[in-house]
């Protein structure tokens, strides 16, 4: 990897979480230790660092295995507890979008283009134990007579649950602020006219790829919390964007990188899949996802002590530039601006509102600190790593 003084591999960390010598401590720890030490010594001391993240994830979803029934049925059309699934898969295989709403949600039915279930719910339920009404439709083959079938299913019953998410983690997100004089309802939540609050989203200095910037240790096969499980990175998520400008330190200024990421349902608890309903946008899926960074060298060691106040990201005004692919120059604010309740827009104190939250993103950090030392998580070392800048 480079010239360091210091230099581990996935081999010799593995083996001391196997003897129970491991040192794991989580981004937030870690920034004190390096600033005390220095890099070199950060990365002889620290085996791991554990990141984590909790917020609305929209490009998520699961593929389920509903099972077989007699006569056998090749479904084209299936529902959930009514929330559409796509059946154009096999037989008894579907993919239910985190943001596909119920058909027939009350809420629609008094305020149209509001929903109150959807996709990320049904997960939520799944995984809850939860009994799940399924109807599915078909048009009839010799081998797959049935046209109608309708059951209901639980996570014990359901032969195969895996959540396949194309899009999460995202790495650096936008400020969103209003300069219009209504009100907007997008992904990033109500925005209040003439910049009245400014919404961000992401855990900064706990976020996964804020601790790895330039992907030198995630990829596919990288072993992570998911859904309060353990998960894998399969791929680079849809919208990786890696060639972006960049601080000093590496991280983005801009959206910059995403995972696709997949894991077993079985495994997972609904404290850390939590279907959502945002106003005036629709139905989305907030996911629990935590990656632990193996301190292979000094590098590692100094770009997981990033903290808030060396994180950037850009405002953008979501009621005049975002839905016109514009970008506005209202400049650029760290993370630490944003958590600390309020920033400065054009000589005007804006009230922050995170979606993302750091009491869970930092309990995902603990308990995948808690696997590792316990000895029940080994990292998973990538075959290769995500495209990097």
């Amino acid at each position: 990897m480079g010239n360091f003084k210091v230099e581990k591999t996935y081999q010799q960390i593995n083996d001391k979480i196997r003897s129970g010598d491991v040192v794991v401590v989580t981004a937030e720890e870690m920034i004190d230790i390096v600033n005390d030490n220095g890099p070199e010594a950060a990365a002889r001391q620290v085996d791991v660092v554990t990141t984590g993240t909790f917020a609305p994830m929209c490009s998520s979803g699961a593929f389920i295995n509903f099972g077989h029934s007699v006569p056998g049925i090749k479904a084209s059309k299936v529902w959930m507890n009514n929330v559409p699934a796509y059946g154009g898969v096999a037989a008894v295989d579907c993919y239910i979008g985190a943001t596909e709403p119920c058909e027939d949600d009350p809420l629609n039915r008094v305020y149209p283009g509001e929903f109150r279930y959807g996709g990320g719910h049904v997960i939520q339920d799944l995984v809850a134990g939860q009994k799940i009404y399924l109807k599915a439709a078909a048009y009839g083959t010799d081998c797959y007579p049935r046209r109608e079938y309708q059951t209901t299913l639980t996570i014990e019953s359901v032969p195969q649950a895996t959540l396949c998410n194309p899009r999460n983690g995202y790495q650096n997100y936008n400020c969103a602020v209003n300069l219009t004089n209504k009100t907007i309802y997008t992904y990033m939540g109500a925005l209040k006219p003439k910049a009245g609050n400014a919404n961000y989203c992401s855990a900064g200095q706990l976020s996964p790829l804020f601790n790895d910037p330039l992907y030198r240790t995630i990829g596919l096969g990288t072993r992570i919390f998911l859904g309060g499980g353990v998960g894998y990175v399969t791929w680079h998520g849809t919208q990786h964007r890696p060639d972006v400008k960049r601080a000093a330190n590496g991280t983005p200024l801009t959206p910059a990188g995403t995972l696709w990421v997949m894991g077993d349902m079985k495994q997972m608890s609904p404290d850390w899949l939590v279907g959502v309903g945002i106003q005036g946008y629709g139905c989305s899926l907030a996911v629990g996802l935590g990656v632990p960074i193996p301190i292979l060298n000094e590098e590692m060691a100094r770009f997981t002590a990033v903290s808030d106040d060396q994180i950037f990201t850009q405002i953008v005004d979501y009621g005049n530039d975002y839905p016109k692919g514009k970008s506005s120059d209202l400049g650029q604010v760290s993370y630490a601006q944003l958590k600390s309740g309020a920033i400065t827009l054009n000589g005007k104190d804006v009230p922050t509102v995170p979606l993302s939250s750091m009491v869970k993103a930092r309990e995902i950090a603990e308990t995948l600190k808690t696997w590792i030392t316990g000895g029940t998580f080994e990292l998973g070392e990538p075959q290769f790593t995500l495209p990097a800048p």
